[in-house]
């Protein structure tokens, strides 16, 4: 099951795109309970695509909360389109999902 809960909702020719990533985005500025830092761990880049375009390209860092959401809009996408979500975290782990432009 993917990390991404993702809703993309056509209205006129705008799509308007909600997502919620489960992620510790961990800083590396925090310390367990030993007094041990934990290592930083954080999504370093969101890329979003329909029809095998780039929609957005977001980079991140350490700032962003735990469980980002990301809401965006663009046009040029039909009822239908398959939109791609997908992530890259500072340790190389990944994660994708797609859904319908509906």
């Amino acid at each position: 099951m993917s990390s991404i809960r993702v809703r993309a909702q056509l209205a006129g020719d705008t799509t308007t795109v909600r997502a919620l990533m489960s992620h510790p985005m961990e800083t590396g500025q925090r310390k367990n309970k030993a007094g041990e830092p934990i290592p930083a761990h954080y999504i370093k880049e969101v890329v979003a695509e329909v029809k095998g375009k780039n929609v957005l390209t977001a980079y991140w860092g350490p700032a962003i909360s735990r469980n980002p959401y990301l809401s965006f809009q663009f046009t040029g996408a039909a009822a239908g389109d398959t939109l791609k979500i997908s992530w890259v975290d500072n340790k190389g782990e990944t994660d994708s999902t797609e859904v319908q432009v509906g």
